[in-house]
């Protein structure tokens, strides 16, 4: 019965800690965009944004230089 007296406050302060954590969290705005990030790993930011003229020096994906 005496482990109930470390225990039960160690139980409280993590517990309580945890409700802080939460709390932070929520007023940092962590949990303000929940779908923007599962989105952005499907953009394709990697593809260029104007096409690439044919005599360009720089050669397309899959052509010979």
């Amino acid at each position: 019965m005496n482990i109930l007296v470390v225990l039960m406050p160690l139980a409280l302060a993590l517990g309580l800690l945890g409700l802080a954590a939460f709390f932070w969290n929520m007023r940092t705005g962590q949990y303000s965009d929940l779908e923007g990030p599962g989105w952005r790993i499907l953009d394709d930011d990697d593809l260029a944004t104007e096409p690439v003229p044919a005599d360009s020096p720089v050669a397309a994906p899959g052509q010979r230089s």
